[in-house]
């Protein structure tokens, strides 16, 4: 056997917010069934999460038009934003680990989410990350298509001139681990969020999630062993 140089083979750690960097899906899901409830359509937080976790609010709209057989009121969007901005002030954290997690990773970051860029930055700015990524965050609202098309990934490697081989994605989504994947990206899956239930490992990891965690304080070493893996031959 020979042992090439022990260099790191991700130059980039692409993560996810909701879900990932701040424990929101619950909080989201819940501003959603609250919006829908006020126009007449009956969902539950709980089967707001199953349908769309992952995925932009763009595609949860065109859903639930065809669900609804209408299109959703105008200004349904902005009550939408408004409720959950009110949640998300009051309640919204960083995940636990998580900026310990930051300043151990020596591979450059960004983050790629599904949110508005608006939303994305206040989330952002409520948890305290927003110094940590600077001007490297990147909204499904830049591509064509949101996840599980690769296009956002895609762009946020191009963006961050970065071989989409070189970057990992840290996503707790099913749509998301697609995403990663179709991206040709290596993808760990996240479990640690609020919204997890106790299947949802095995789901993450069926979508093809490369290795499944649940604490955040993990990462640093779970990429120091793929690096490892990869560095001997």
């Amino acid at each position: 056997m020979t042992r090439r140089a022990a260099a790191s083979i991700f130059d980039l750690v692409v993560f996810d917010c909701d879900g990932v960097l701040v424990d929101s899906e619950v909080i989201a899901c819940r501003a959603v069934a609250e919006a829908l409830a006020a126009i007449g359509h009956a969902i539950s937080a709980e089967a707001v999460a199953d349908r769309f976790v992952g995925i932009s609010n763009r595609d949860m709209y065109a859903a639930l038009e065809r669900d609804r057989g209408a299109p959703l009121p105008a200004g349904f969007d902005a009550e939408m934003n408004r409720i959950a901005a009110a949640l998300f002030e009051r309640e919204l954290r960083a995940m636990p680990g998580l900026e310990r997690t930051l300043a151990a990773l020596t591979a450059r970051r960004c983050v790629a989410s599904s949110s508005t860029p608006a939303m994305l930055a206040k989330k952002l700015a409520w948890a305290g990350l927003a110094p940590w990524f600077g001007a490297a965050v990147f909204s499904a609202a830049a591509v064509a298509r949101g996840k599980p098309a690769p296009d956002l990934f895609l762009h946020a490697a191009e963006r961050m001139a970065t071989m989409p081989s070189r970057a990992l994605v840290i996503e707790d989504s099913v749509p998301g681990i697609e995403a990663a994947k179709a991206a040709s990206m290596t993808v760990f899956g996240f479990v640690g969020g609020s919204h997890c239930r106790p299947d949802h490992g095995e789901r993450l990891a069926a979508a093809g999630a490369d290795l499944v965690f649940r604490e955040m304080s993990e990462l640093p070493a779970l990429i120091a062993q793929r690096n490892a893996t990869f560095t001997t031959s």
